[in-house]
């Protein structure tokens, strides 16, 4: 999750010791023993690597079960922390590279294409996406006309969650506008619970702030070009952007506990800061996986004890819709790169998207995934309008980034919206800091 994380993008914070797995041994896996016979890969065991913790791993691993249950295959699954790049650099570089990575971000898929570590996609699986997947969702996949990375797992990453109690009590309701939005959190906080609990320890959750008040604010046409790196971070539209940000940033009765309270909060604690147990907030914003997060782990109803309305448009702008998401590339170090092609091919259908539809916590880009198989009103509303969107989506404008700018942990984009949070005086400041490592970054 992403981001994210996705999320998307994904939650952080995987334990230091898991890290420190070796990608065989006592790694967490998917299908620990699998069927003693009958399948067409029995015998075999596939290796994969992914940001995912929490619920999202765990139910990851039914799909992956779902996978040794059609072909016989063991499965291991091992976490990678936030720094994709630099786990599976390591895991290559020793000798123990996975089979299978699922990737968060557009920009790194692309390094692995250019380090030469992947290996493309088959023709059934790039069939498969021609026909299941937006354009948009395989374009982010393809490099230099090669299909290298299957979109698997999509986020929404343009909704705000809140308590529904927490609105009741304040009197307010769902806004429509981003100043609507503040005006609502600051009566929340006068009724006794601070507007955003925000997850300022993880960089990803802040770029995915200001990536919805960029592009309501700019346009897409903006987006696309700051994404790319066609103009500069010290362009005007970002400044704007930041100091839009800076607003919410510096106000104490929106930010639980304050800037450095947030910098002490992770993506989970930020929403057990909402609906957990003992509630600190009235809203967090990120993506739908918040969804599964208040139900798996809080017990939330969704819909009557989780609820959330689209990020506002903003300055007048059209609401924005930014997406995230996790795909799934074969790298030719691997131990069993044939068969870890196989596991993407059953990726790339719908029966293994309806695996973890059905347990909760996931969207899928794949149009073929019948909306049934989500599991409640809220989550199929939200896959309805993913698919809906179809091209007009704006994928997540840090996870396009080459990672040393936009995916890695106290570098780049994290760290400086990090330091943006803890003091946003000077937008035009950061803007040009933002820009001296985007230039690093991207080589332009």
């Amino acid at each position: 999750m992403r981001r994210p994380s996705t999320t998307t993008r994904r939650t952080a914070a995987t334990a230091s010791a898991a890290l420190a797995l070796a990608l065989g041994a006592t790694a967490c896996g998917g299908s620990p023993t699998g069927p003693a016979s009958g399948g067409e890969l029995s015998g075999q065991t596939v290796t994969v690597t992914g940001v995912w913790t929490g619920s999202e791993q765990k139910n990851f691993k039914k799909v992956l079960d779902a996978f040794t249950e059609k072909t016989g295959a063991k499965t291991v699954f091992v976490p990678s922390g936030d720094n994709v790049s630099t786990f599976v650099g390591s895991k290559i570089e020793g000798g123990n590279a996975p089979d299978v990575v699922m990737v968060p971000q557009v920009g790194v898929l692309q390094q692995f294409v250019k380090e030469g570590w992947l290996l493309p996609l088959s023709e059934q699986t790039t069939q498969s996406a021609g026909s299941t997947l937006a354009p948009v969702w395989r374009n982010y996949g393809t490099v230099d006309g090669a299909y290298y990375g299957l979109y698997f797992k999509a986020a929404h990453k343009s909704t705000v969650w809140y308590a529904p109690e927490a609105f009741t009590q304040a009197g307010v309701n769902e806004p429509k506008s981003y100043a609507d939005m503040l005006k609502a959190g600051r009566t929340l906080a006068d009724s006794g619970r601070p507007a955003f609990a925000i997850a300022g320890e993880d960089g990803w959750t802040l770029t995915d702030w200001f990536e919805n008040i960029y592009l309501s604010q700019a346009g897409p046409e903006k987006y696309d070009q700051l994404a790319q790196h066609r103009i500069k971070w010290t362009d005007e539209s970002v400044v704007r952007a930041l100091t839009t940000l800076g607003e919410l940033f510096k106000d104490k009765q929106l930010v639980a506990g304050g800037a450095q309270s947030a910098l002490g909060t992770d993506f989970p604690t930020s929403v057990a800061q909402v609906f957990g147990p003992e509630p600190k907030a009235g809203m967090v914003y990120e993506g739908d996986f918040v969804g599964g997060v208040a139900k798996d782990q809080f017990g939330r109803k969704l819909g009557t004890d989780a609820k959330f309305f689209p990020f506002p448009a903003v300055d007048g702008g059209k609401a924005p819709v930014v997406s995230g998401g996790d795909a799934a590339v074969v790298l030719k170090d691997g131990k069993n790169s044939k068969a870890g092609m196989k596991l993407v091919e059953f990726l790339s259908g719908s029966e293994a998207a309806e695996v973890w539809a059905r347990a909760g916590g996931f969207l899928s880009p794949n149009k073929e995934v019948g909306i049934a198989s989500y599991g409640d009103e809220i989550t199929r509303g939200t896959a309805d309008s993913l698919i809906a969107a179809g091209d007009s989506i704006r994928f997540d404008m840090s996870d396009q980034a080459p990672a040393a700018f936009g995916g890695t942990k106290g570098a780049g984009e994290w760290k400086l919206l990090q330091d943006f949070l803890r003091d946003p005086s000077d937008p035009q400041g950061t803007a040009a800091k933002l820009e001296a490592e985007a230039a690093k970054a991207y080589g332009n």
